[in-house]
C-alpha cells in the first residue's frame, strides 16, 4: 500500500517553511494549507528578495524584506519548500490576541441558547406553539387582540415593521 504524496506535506502543516519562488524571491511564513497543484496558503508571510544596484562602477547587493500577512501562492511559480522550523506557539494563544487586523468575536448580550439533548424535545424555534412575541394572527397571546381594517387583519401596534417594540411581559403572580 502506498501513501499519497500529499501525506509527505500534511505533515508540515502549522510549521514554518521557506519557499523560494522562480523569479527569485524567498517567503518565510506559517505554512496553512496546500492542494493537488501545489498552491499554497501561508499566513505571517514575510518577503525576502535580493537586489542589485549598480551606481557607476559601484555594483551593491543588498536584501529587501517586506511583510505579507495572509497570502495565497500559485503553485505554478514553487521551485522549493524547506521546513525552517516547528509550529510557533499554541493556537490559543494567538486566538486572544485582538488589535488591528485581528479578528474576535463579539456577542449580543444573549448568552448560549440551551443545549437540548438529543430526542428530547425540538430546538429552540421549533417547538409545538409559536416563539413568544413572533408573528401574530392564531396562537397570539392572550389580550392581544388582532384589528381589522377594510376587513384586512393587521397585528397590533408595536408588533411591525417601524412600530414600537410591545411592553416588556408582566411578572407572574
Amino acid at each position: 500500500m502506498t501513501t499519497p504524496k500529499g501525506s509527505k506535506l500534511l505533515k508540515y502543516v502549522e510549521h514554518r517553511i521557506r519557499v523560494t519562488l522562480n523569479d527569485g524571491r524567498t517567503l518565510l511564513g506559517t505554512f496553512l494549507a496546500f492542494d493537488r497543484h501545489l498552491n499554497l496558503v501561508l499566513s505571517d508571510t514575510v518577503e525576502y528578495r535580493s537586489v542589485r544596484s549598480s551606481m557607476q562602477s559601484i555594483v551593491e547587493d543588498r536584501e529587501e524584506r517586506r511583510t505579507l500577512g495572509l497570502i495565497i501562492l500559485r503553485g505554478e511559480n514553487v521551485v522549493s519548500v524547506t521546513v525552517e522550523g516547528p509550529p510557533p506557539g499554541s493556537a490559543g494563544g494567538r486566538v486572544a490576541a485582538s488589535g488591528p487586523g485581528m479578528a474576535r468575536g463579539i456577542g449580543r448580550g444573549a448568552g448560549a441558547p440551551p443545549v437540548v439533548p438529543v430526542g428530547r424535545g425540538a430546538p429552540v424555534g421549533l417547538g409545538s406553539g409559536p416563539v413568544h412575541g413572533v408573528g401574530g394572527g392564531i396562537g397570539m397571546s392572550p389580550g392581544m387582540v388582532p384589528q381589522t381594517v377594510g376587513g384586512y387583519s393587521m397585528m397590533p401596534p408595536g408588533m411591525g415593521r417601524g412600530g414600537a417594540p410591545p411592553p416588556p411581559p408582566l411578572p407572574d403572580s
